[in-house]
């Protein structure tokens, strides 16, 4: 079914994320004394000031929703302040589990803002406007307090480098902007991508755009920032001391650009590690400034998220089923290395230690401290709807439950193990992508081939060891239990003494890590498809083909370089192929049409492909079944028009057809004439015609192309009736091979080539003999494929702005015009034919998806 499929992802930003929750977290074991004496402090903390943070809370999300409304009103849309809220909200939500953060989070519900009458272009184009005065006001911020801690510590290159890239951002922003209002480079390059800007530059310059809102978005944008600040200043008065006016607006300043560095989870642990450091600079002791942290962090990210919650119950949308797990992993990752980090009940621990030994209740307390940072990454991937993501994120939530439990009967932190876990078994049914089972098995079969080496590795050194290495011999029992305590990160009970004794231990810690590792990566791998061709799907499908087939194109569902979905009763099929990510159909599904029979199959072959971990997408689909797919929710467009020629109204005769007379003549004068060939075809035949095919993708620099046409191979050819144009002495010039149509009454060809030194009006004559050919079958049609590109007369969007743009204006797409003027010749009929998808940021993989696909 599958060819072999590779996709290699690299996540960066989580690395990068992940690195800054490995420094936090070891940062803050280092400071376990002063968290818990701030935790304290807390608790006395004043309550009417928090109280007041959180109303400024409010208003910090107020004026997001503002940025919003105003940004539309910007460009003369209107769109309801209760929508631009909901919104901010739902995109500052997923965010946290995004690679890009807040940025990437603007390519998200489009469609919901679309229902009020609002384009997807226009809509992108107020979220750039929020975005990047979102920047420019940091920018007026951050330049002033860099460039006055860059003069006050002169040493600093850091805050030098800060402040030039800044100022380099702003440079090039301006002259980017100043380029594109004067039509100069910026505007040049954007009008070879997307010519619809000159639209958007012709609104600016005719004054339609609103410069007075853009001034109202900078004034709330900023309004934001200096909130940020006003907020670690409440926390300052909140636990006892007075507003220090530049570590505020310093500690926010920095934090905020390390937010920037590290959007992946918002930040989480950068930012709080950041802030701590400069908090502590300006002289604020450790614990109070572990405190207005903790205090800045609640009213800057977790309310916000709080709120976008809510919102999206207040919508219903189904994506919280998706979300809300992810969150509430999150945040028991969170509760799990807080946890670890301070300090347990005396009196619980005390009660424990009579029921469970000391060395299973430190093992249990490290163990939370692991999986903590497990579930963070976990939660990420849970988003995404990987089946091992669920099961991993339940696996560690039960470890979660019971490792609090043992460490310190510490039952609160374990009411949020039992709530993610009550979570995620509601949501079960929405996590349906498979991981790679091959690499599945050998990932936790070398897993497992590790830990045995490394144990047998650990052992026998420990035994072996002298006594100067660790101040003790070792019995084989223990030697057993010291392993296994290295391989899960614990420190060994006997601490090591001489050089050669630490890098034995972190041997075997290196090795567990990388043992660990292996086996996650492995079972949150995406699915790989590497299916041989099924010999009887194939047969299965031609039989279908042959029984319920209506279109030229059923043809080429049964090529070998197709894949089946079969639907659930055999009765019907979609042919498709899978690259990068995407599983493109041909067409519409082949088989029975009982009632509601294609709906069905699609939905099944739509359940595959998210079972699957791949999209679907749909090419050359007739108009006649585009509103099936609408009213799936799917977005389409045209991708070029099928030429249907009327057999029984065409003729040679008339004006319009004395270029083609003239042509023909001219080519019969020259000695050449049209022949008809019967199969089986001879080999020397083809052999010939394997010499013209040759020279023709030769001279036209082609390779074959598959997919939804043919090519030349023998095997298949020499079972196809073909035409030849050939000169006195049997020289064949051109040729024209005829292939079964399964639509009623109609005829069609596949393969049409010719010789680089063919004379004139060839593929004219090839076409003309067929026309005949049909006639004398009584066949009342000829369909000539496809013109791709072809029939966008007025482009209602910006994907048909580009392909009308390319189609017209570039040199490089010159050879879709002259197809169709080529089949435009014979007069037919043209229909528009369709590629369907999920939504419109597919449409930056699928060029590249069919490109890929029509070539072996």
């Amino acid at each position: 079914m599958f060819k072999h499929l590779k996709s290699r992802r690299y996540y960066f930003k989580e690395i990068l994320a992940f690195f800054f929750l490995l420094a936090a977290a070891y940062f803050f074991k280092q400071q376990k004394q002063e968290i818990a004496e701030a935790g304290k402090l807390l608790q006395e903390a004043d309550a009417t000031l928090i109280l007041w943070g959180m109303l400024a809370t409010l208003l910090l999300l107020l004026l997001h929703g503002l940025m919003y409304w105003y940004s539309f009103q910007a460009i003369r849309e209107k769109l309801a302040f209760r929508a631009c809220m909901r919104l901010f909200l739902k995109r500052n939500l997923i965010s946290v589990f995004l690679p890009g953060g807040g940025v990437t989070s603007l390519a998200f519900f489009s469609d919901e803002v679309a229902k009020q009458g609002i384009s997807k272009t226009k809509t992108a184009f107020a979220s750039s406007i929020f975005a990047g005065i979102a920047f420019l006001s940091l920018a007026i911020v951050a330049i002033p307090v860099i460039s006055f801690l860059a003069f006050k510590n002169g040493n600093s290159s850091s805050n030098w480098m800060a402040l030039g890239s800044l100022v380099g951002s702003l440079l090039v922003l301006f002259w980017a902007t100043q380029s594109f209002l004067k039509q100069g480079w910026v505007y040049r390059q954007l009008y070879r991508i997307n010519p619809k800007i000159e639209a958007v530059l012709l609104e600016i310059n005719q004054k339609s755009m609103a410069k007075g809102k853009l001034l109202l978005v900078l004034f709330c944008s900023t309004a934001i920032e200096l909130l940020g600040m006003l907020h670690i200043g409440i926390a300052m008065l909140a636990i006892g001391l007075p507003i220090n006016l530049e570590a505020c607006i310093a500690g926010y300043v920095i934090a905020t650009l390390f937010y920037a560095i590290s959007p992946f989870l918002r930040g989480l642990g950068a930012v709080e590690v950041s802030l701590v450091l400069v908090l502590k600079s300006y002289g604020i002791p450790d614990v109070d400034a572990f405190s207005i942290t903790l205090l800045y962090r609640i009213f800057e990210f977790w309310m916000p998220l709080a709120f976008g919650i809510l919102a999206f119950f207040s919508s219903r949308a189904n994506i919280i089923l998706r979300i809300l797990p992810a969150l509430s992993l999150a945040a028991l990752g969170i509760v799990n290395m807080v946890s670890v980090l301070t300090p347990p009940m005396v009196d619980r621990l005390r009660f424990l230690k009579h029921y469970l030994p000391l060395e299973f209740i430190q093992f249990s307390n490290l163990s939370i401290l692991g999986i903590g940072l497990m579930l963070l990454i976990t939660a990420a991937f849970l988003i995404k709807g990987l089946k091992n993501a669920w099961r991993i994120a339940m696996a560690l939530s039960l470890l979660s439950l019971v490792g609090h439990l043992t460490k310190g009967i510490d039952y609160e932190e374990a009411a949020f193990a039992l709530l993610s876990i009550f979570t995620l078994w509601f949501t079960r049914h929405h996590y349906n992508l498979k991981s790679d089972p091959k690499t599945q098995s050998l990932g936790i079969q070398t897993a497992m081939l590790l830990f045995g080496i490394v144990m047998i590795y650990g052992v026998m050194g420990f035994y072996a060891l002298e006594y100067q290495h660790f101040q003790k011999n070792y019995n084989w029992i223990e030697a057993l239990f010291e392993t296994l305590r290295a391989f899960f990160l614990m420190d060994t009970k006997q601490a090591p003494i001489s050089s050669f004794a630490k890098w034995f231990v972190n041997s075997i810690h290196g090795l567990g890590v990388f043992s660990l590792c292996t086996l996650i990566y492995t079972l949150l791998k995406p699915y790989i498809f590497n299916l041989g061709e099924d010999a009887e799907e194939s047969a299965m499908a031609k039989t279908l083909v042959e029984q319920y087939g209506q279109s030229a194109d059923d043809y080429y569902k049964t090529y070998p370089d197709k894949s089946f979905y079969f639907s659930e009763h055999k009765n019907s099929f979609i042919a498709y192929k899978v690259s990068s990510g995407f599983a493109m159909a041909l067409g519409e599904p082949v088989g029975s049409k009982e009632q509601l029979q294609d709906i069905e199959t699609i939905s099944g072959f739509e359940k595959f492909c998210l079972q699957h971990n791949i999209k679907p997408a749909y090419y050359k689909i007739s108009e006649a079944a585009l509103p099936l797919f609408i009213e799936m929710g799917k977005k389409y467009m045209p991708i070029g028009q099928e030429a249907i020629v009327d057999l029984q109204t065409f003729s040679l005769e008339g004006k319009d057809r004395k270029s083609l007379r003239n042509g023909l003549n001219a080519l019969q004068k020259k000695g050449f004439f049209c022949r008809l060939y019967q199969p089986p075809l001879k080999d020397g035949l083809l052999q010939q015609l394997n010499f013209v095919s040759d020279e023709w993708l030769s001279s036209m620099n082609r390779e074959e192309i598959v997919f939804s046409s043919g090519k030349f191979d023998q095997q298949e050819l020499k079972q196809q009736q073909v035409i030849t144009v050939e000169n006195e002495d049997g020289k064949i010039v051109a040729f024209l091979t005829i292939i079964p149509d399964y639509k009623a009454d109609e005829g069609t060809y596949d393969l049409i080539r010719r010789t680089k030194d063919a004379p004139a009006g060839v593929m004219d004559a090839l076409i003309v003999q067929l026309i005949q050919q049909l006639k004398e079958a009584g066949k009342t049609h000829l369909n000539m494929g496809m013109a791709s590109m072809s029939g966008i007369d007025k482009p209602k969007d910006l994907p048909e702005w580009t392909v009308k743009f390319a189609y017209e204006k570039l040199r490089q797409f010159r050879q879709h015009q002259g197809l169709y003027e080529f089949k435009d010749k014979f007069n037919p009929v043209w229909h528009k034919k369709y590629l369907v998808y999920q939504n419109h940021y597919d449409l930056i993989t699928i060029p590249l998806v069919i490109s890929k696909i029509m070539k072996e």
